[in-house]
């Protein structure tokens, strides 16, 4: 089955792209792969990760790509299959998966979504960066070590402690307006 996805050249896309067990945690137990791996595919398939975090059992992105290149259907191929060709095995498979030679690591499908202008930008940046204390792994953004923020940061873009005065009836929702 082919699926419906927004595909402009050039242009800029969130992504959500999730394990197939949500209990699991293979990205932070990992994450020197899910680096390497992306590091391998920019450098073949040339994009720009405007955001990006990494969480247990889940990752939200921001990337940008070239002119005259909307594949990231191909980029995301690659970073799942290389990662899960790195990863011990021993994951349940479904009789599909099995029959097809896949591994049970991911979620067939991802979440995308094409930027429409700077302010839905910003604030797919702003839920990518939140979405630690969201879930409840850190106090404070800043203290996530597998995200963007620290490169914002690092650049004058937001100060250490953005974000830290959400209100907690805010935060299970931070970023998802529309």
């Amino acid at each position: 089955m082919r699926y419906r996805r927004a595909r402009v050249d050039g242009d800029s896309y969130f992504f959500t792209v999730n394990l197939a067990e949500r209990r699991q945690s293979l990205l932070v137990e990992y994450i020197d792969v899910p680096r390497r791996v992306v590091g391998m595919v920019k450098e073949r398939h040339p994009f720009t990760i405007d955001a990006m975090v990494i969480l247990p059992e889940h990752l939200h992105a921001v990337w940008t790509l070239p002119p005259g290149d909307a594949d990231y259907p191909r980029r995301w191929m690659l970073i799942k299959t290389e990662f899960s060709r790195h990863i011990p095995q021993g994951e349940s498979r479904t009789a599909s998966r099995a029959s097809k030679g896949e591994r049970g690591i991911w979620q067939r499908r991802y979440w995308e979504h094409l930027i429409r202008d700077e302010g839905d930008l910003a604030r797919h940046v702003d839920y990518i960066h939140f979405n630690p204390v969201k879930h409840g792994h850190v106090p404070r953004a800043a203290d996530w070590p597998y995200s963007s923020i620290h490169r914002h940061i690092e650049a004058g873009m937001i100060g250490r402690d953005w974000g830290a005065g959400i209100c907690e009836n805010d935060k299970k929702d931070y970023g998802e307006r529309e």
